[in-house]
C-alpha cells in the first residue's frame, strides 16, 4: 500500500520491487539509475556553461540543453524517485475531468526502497542543480545575454518541479505542512512559557 494525498492504493510500479532482492544499505543498490539521476542534469549545465566553446551556433546549443533538461525531468520524475528513495509524484484527470496531484511514498520510503547513499546522491542532486539554475537566472538577468533567459527559466521550472514534487511526497501533502507548521509555533510558544515561568 502506498500513502498518497487523497487515499491509499495498490501501485503495480512499487508492488513488483517489493520481491527484489535485498542488498545492503551501504552501497548503490540501483547504479545505473544513480548514474543517470546525476547525468542529465549535470550535462545540461555544463553544456550551459560551455555552449560558447562547444559550438558557435545559438540555436545548436539551446536544443542540446532542452533535450537534456527534459530528459532529466522524465528520468528523475519516472525512474530515479521511485528506485533510489521510493517517492513519485504524477497529475491524474479523475472521471469528472477535475485534475488532481498525487504524492506518493512507500511505507518506510528511503530506508526500505534504497541505501543511504543513494538517498544522498538523490537529495544533493535534487537540491544543487536547482539553485545552480537559479544562480544562472539572475547572472543572465544582470548581463547582457538576455537572449539565454527563456532557456535559463526552462532550466528553473523542470528542475523546481521535481524538487517540489519530491519534497511534497517526503513531507506529505498541504495538510501535513500544515501540521508540521502548527506543531512548531506550538512547541515555540510552550518553550517561550516555559522559559518565562522559571524565570519568575
Amino acid at each position: 500500500m502506498l500513502t498518497g494525498d487523497t487515499n491509499d492504493e495498490d501501485v503495480s510500479l512499487f508492488d513488483a520491487e517489493d520481491d527484489a532482492g535485498k542488498t545492503s544499505k551501504k552501497g548503490v543498490k540501483h547504479p545505473v539509475a544513480s548514474f543517470f539521476h546525476l547525468f542529465f542534469r549535470v550535462s545540461a549545465t555544463l553544456v550551459y556553461l560551455l555552449c560558447d566553446l562547444l559550438s558557435a551556433s545559438f540555436i545548436a546549443s539551446m536544443v542540446t540543453i532542452i533535450l537534456l533538461l527534459s530528459c532529466d525531468f522524465w528520468t528523475v520524475k519516472n525512474i530515479t524517485g521511485r528506485l533510489m528513495v521510493g517517492l513519485r509524484w504524477w497529475n491524474q484527470v479523475d472521471d469528472d475531468g477535475q485534475s488532481r496531484w498525487v504524492f506518493e511514498s512507500r511505507k518506510g520510503s528511503g530506508k526500505q526502497q534504497g541505501s543511504d547513499s543513494e538517498s544522498r546522491i538523490f537529495w544533493l542532486g535534487l537540491i544543487i542543480c536547482p539553485i545552480i539554475w537559479v544562480v544562472f537566472a539572475f547572472s543572465v538577468l544582470f548581463s547582457v545575454k538576455i537572449k539565454w533567459m527563456p532557456l535559463v527559466i526552462m532550466g528553473v521550472v523542470l528542475q523546481g518541479a521535481n524538487l517540489y514534487g519530491y519534497v511534497r511526497c517526503k513531507v506529505g501533502g498541504k495538510t501535513n505542512l500544515k501540521n508540521m507548521a502548527t506543531n512548531y509555533f506550538g512547541r515555540q510558544f510552550l518553550k517561550q512559557a516555559l522559559s518565562k515561568e522559571e524565570e519568575s
